[in-house]
């Protein structure tokens, strides 16, 4: 049992990346709200105790050595033991001149830690986080002028970093419960998403099963613009693949349709008396042709069809050969051939294919025909004219086109195909020529070859 991986896939691929990526996303932003929410307590804590410094300040009257406060403290939680708000004033040589009850808990080197009596400009506040002492601080210094001296006071406020702490656990649990449900929600809107987008390749799966099975032609409907052009090119390729198997399948065609010819001739030579060299030079010559015949043919099979290139061709000698042999074929009907060339007629191609459109149409002259064949033959105006008549019951109008399709015949008394004339339309074809039927001068069919020079 063959098990794939989930790499083969690209829905896996695109699944696996979004599983390791994702939750690396959501972990730099779950730090980046985490550290935001962090930073705005801090500076909410920041703003209380600036504004329990300015209290203090608000509230306390300097008296001649000593400070002391006008009224009651207005923050009720400085009485109060071990309320979590602190507040102490030194002077300018470091001693305490006070500190509120709530701090008498505080051993007085954990307040010493936690005062920063030196190296503090007066007016600049600072802030910061004592984080081993687990106590957030507000310290600013000021000047006190009485009795035309300056004196310097040092104001400092604390308060437990508890209830921040407190307040930022539950933000992080909740922070992480949601966080994990982004990820689930993110996971499952990528699968449907991921599902939705690649069904297009889905169906073109489908649909190029549904070739495979016979049932289509081609790939129909609409496709997303970028897969589009992978079904144009699919649809050329497909097309090109069919008319490739036709080509080989007309070609079996063509090939048994043309052996017919050298086959009838060594047929009837065994008919006639010969001298053994004479019969073995007949045979020779006709499977040598055969073989021509086998070669051109696989040669078309594979071929373009586009205009073949070839070399200028003495049309002459082609015809006077095609005729002697037709007239050793149908020799019991005593055919009467009569041939009118101009001199030097040339076919600008290859010489198989010439010989395999006259061989086709002489063919037919001999078979369809009662007792005469004209082959005549023009090169004017640009082109090759050649033109075989016969005097045969003749092509009505009506079937002229349908004789030159593959598969139709007129006589089906007559064993046939009927590929014969469809091969040399092709041939004819390729050369940007034409094949015209007429009524012969004879009585019968004139078929009349046009090839461009």
């Amino acid at each position: 049992m063959n098990i794939k991986s989930p790499l083969h896939s690209l829905q896996g691929r695109l699944l696996i990346a979004s599983t390791v990526i994702l939750p690396i996303v959501l972990l730099i932003a779950g730090f980046a709200l985490s550290n935001a929410y962090q930073y705005s307590l801090e500076n909410s804590v920041k703003d209380r105790l600036q504004l329990q410094v300015f209290l203090l300040l608000g509230a306390v009257e300097l008296k001649e050595d000593h400070i002391q406060f006008s009224e009651r403290l207005p923050e009720p939680r400085y009485e109060k033991i071990d309320s979590g708000l602190y507040g102490a004033i030194h002077d300018n040589q470091g001693n305490i001149v006070w500190r509120s009850l709530s701090s008498v808990l505080l051993d007085d080197p954990k307040l010493s830690e936690a005062i920063n009596l030196s190296g503090l400009n007066t007016g600049e506040p600072k802030f910061e986080h004592l984080t081993e002492n687990q106590l957030f601080s507000f310290q600013l210094r000021i000047i006190w002028e009485a009795q035309g001296q300056e004196k310097s006071y040092l104001f400092t406020v604390m308060e437990s970093d508890a209830l921040v702490i407190r307040d930022m656990k539950a933000y992080n649990n909740q922070l992480i419960l949601w966080m994990g449900i982004i990820f689930l929600v993110a996971l499952l809107a990528q699968t449907l998403i991921m599902h939705w987008g690649l069904f297009p390749l889905r169906r073109l799966a489908k649909d190029l099963k549904a070739i495979e099975s016979g049932k289509s032609e081609k790939l129909l409907g609409n496709y997303p613009d970028e897969v589009e052009p992978v079904t144009h090119n699919l649809n050329g390729l497909i097309e090109s693949e069919r008319k490739q198997q036709e080509r080989y399948r007309n070609t079996l065609g063509d090939l048994a349709h043309s052996l017919k010819t050298p086959l009838a001739v060594m047929r009837g030579a065994e008919l006639e008396e010969h001298e053994l060299h004479t019969y073995q030079s007949l045979v020779s010559e006709q499977v040598e042709r055969m073989d021509q015949i086998v070669q051109y043919q696989l040669s078309r099979a594979v071929k373009s069809q586009n205009k073949p290139l070839g070399k200028a061709v003495p049309v002459t000698p082609i015809i006077e050969r095609m005729l002697a042999a037709l007239s050793k074929v149908y020799r019991n009907k005593e055919v009467q051939s009569e041939v009118e060339l101009d001199q030097d007629l040339t076919f600008f191609g290859d010489e198989r294919d010439l010989m395999e459109v006259l061989g086709n149409i002489m063919e037919n002259a001999f078979k369809y025909g009662n007792c005469q064949v004209k082959v005549t033959g023009k090169q004017q105006g640009g082109e090759l004219k050649l033109t075989i008549c016969d005097d045969g019951p003749g092509v009505t109008p009506e079937m002229r086109q349908v004789i030159l399709q593959r598969g139709a015949r007129l006589d089906t008394s007559i064993q046939g195909q009927g590929i014969g004339l469809s091969v040399a339309t092709d041939i004819v074809s390729s050369y940007q020529g034409q094949i015209e039927v007429k009524d012969s001068p004879l009585g019968g069919a004139c078929f009349v070859l046009h090839f461009p020079d």
